[in-house]
């Protein structure tokens, strides 16, 4: 059996991260009446956890293996 790689591994633990991010636990702590520069704080949440895992997909894919 192959050792998988660590590529693979990265972008599993991104998924799970995404995961996480995005369910209901953290989702809650952020639906609040509040707004930052006049948005709803739940929708600067969700763009800015979005835009992370974004850079952070682009840094596993576009990194070369050790």
């Amino acid at each position: 059996m192959k050792k998988p790689k660590l590529k693979a591994q990265r972008l599993a633990a991104l998924f799970a991260l995404g995961c996480l991010l995005f369910n209901f636990p953290l989702l809650a702590l952020f639906n609040r009446s509040e707004t930052v520069a006049g948005l709803p704080l739940l929708f600067v949440y969700v763009y800015v956890a979005w835009g992370l895992l974004i850079a952070l997909l682009a840094l596993v894919i576009e990194r070369k293996n050790p």
